[in-house]
């Protein structure tokens, strides 16, 4: 009893931090916001959201908002080998300095994710994971999480999953804040965007 009153406590904190975090990085962030959105129109066109169904906690869907960072795909290019030549100079440089990620503050404001979790996923990937994998849907997905400070998209599957895992098992506010301080220098460097192989992020196949 007493450890699940103290998680709730911890939970409520979360909460309290997302939405001062989401209110605040909006209001300071505005002009930032304006600028991207126009540079995507004008080089990209519209949209200029990217949406995508994603997996939240306990596996409910919701909708990402990011910035969208790809030219669309020719007619049969549409998996992820292709993203490299999608993305273009504007969609690197986005990608690289997390700026796409900005419009996911809607997304924290409305309690869809916190500022620490696993990544938001696919939802066709939901039959892909294994029993000990799908413990990350018990958490809210993160916009940084200890997968994220571990490499990002370098990591490769299973030790993402399994980072995932291993958050959720020793989840405390002290970690969150660690990745939180640990993120910062990894989006400076603009290091693990892409895969080894250039691919920004392999598919995950089924187990």
């Amino acid at each position: 009893m007493t450890q699940a009153v103290s998680s709730r406590g911890a939970d409520a904190v979360r909460r309290v931090v997302d939405v001062v975090v989401a209110v605040v990085g909006m209001l300071v962030l505005s002009p930032v916001f304006l600028a991207v959105a126009a540079a995507v129109r004008v080089r990209m066109g519209s949209p200029v959201l990217f949406r995508q169904q994603r997996l939240g906690r306990d596996a409910e869907p919701f909708h990402l908002l990011k910035f969208r960072s790809m030219h669309p795909a020719a007619p049969g290019k549409e998996g992820p080998e292709y993203d490299h030549a999608r993305l273009g100079r504007l969609g690197r440089f986005l990608r690289a300095s997390s700026l796409d990620e900005l419009p996911s503050l809607v997304n924290l404001l409305r309690g869809e994710i916190s500022l620490v979790g696993p990544r938001p996923l696919p939802v066709h990937y939901l039959p892909r994971f294994s029993a000990q994998q799908l413990q990350r849907f018990e958490v809210k997905p993160g916009i940084t999480g200890l997968a994220q400070v571990a490499g990002r998209n370098a990591v490769d599957w299973p030790e993402r999953l399994a980072l995932d895992v291993r958050y959720v098992q020793t989840r405390t506010l002290w970690l969150d804040l660690t990745l939180l301080l640990r993120t910062v220098p990894m989006v400076l460097r603009r290091s693990g965007v892409d895969h080894a192989d250039g691919v920004t992020m392999k598919e995950l196949q089924p187990q």
